[in-house]
């Protein structure tokens, strides 16, 4: 028998015992299993995002998403049955949902660096204080989320890294919310042109 069968029927044992021991409260079991899952998920996801041309740093996002997926459904686990079966079904539809969220961001996806967005907003200088009244309004009219991003990035000078975390959120989430919030400032800046 090939060595990878019994390492997959060694963990189908491990895994599903610490199923059985989350459900008679044994907490410690169930992190060991969370955390062997998101190894195993981190590999797998990273090599099927480059597959399908979708953004690989969205990794770690896909495997909490997964992971959070499967906490809220172990109590649909039978625990008569193989637990990879069960796992496999809820990592495949977590990652079908994430892969058509992915897909819709990138049709939506403006690339503008924060230079770029400063010479859409550069004005001469004598029109200065006329232009910072225009992008504060037009920053209040942003989601919170999105206007929070601009601010760290384009107004404070920030990093994307240094911004998701004071955010509490991935680094592609800060470029998602970027460029959607420049996407709207420029609709904005456009209208006020025609006007």
């Amino acid at each position: 028998m090939p060595t990878e069968h019994i390492d997959a029927g060694t963990r189908e044992g491990r895994w599903a015992e610490a199923m059985r021991a989350e459900r008679r409260g044994d907490a410690l079991a169930y992190e060991r299993l969370l955390k062997e899952v998101a190894v195993i998920l981190r590999r797998l996801i990273h090599s099927r995002l480059g597959r399908f041309g979708l953004r690989v740093d969205e990794t770690e996002d896909v495997v909490q998403e997964i992971l959070i997926g499967l906490h809220g459904k172990r109590h649909t686990w039978d625990d008569t049955r193989p637990i990879m079966p069960w796992l496999y079904t809820i990592t495949r539809y977590k990652f079908i949902d994430t892969a058509r969220r992915l897909r819709r961001e990138a049709a939506r996806h403006v690339d503008i660096t924060i230079e770029e967005m400063a010479e859409i907003f550069a004005a001469p200088s004598e029109e200065a204080d006329r232009t910072m009244s225009d992008i504060d309004r037009h920053l209040t009219d942003l989601p919170s989320s999105q206007r929070q991003v601009v601010q760290a990035l384009g107004v404070d000078g920030a990093t994307v890294r240094a911004t998701a975390e004071r955010l509490h959120t991935s680094e592609g989430s800060v470029h998602v919310l970027y460029h959607r919030a420049l996407k709207r400032l420029m609709a904005k800046a456009r209208q006020d042109d025609i006007r």
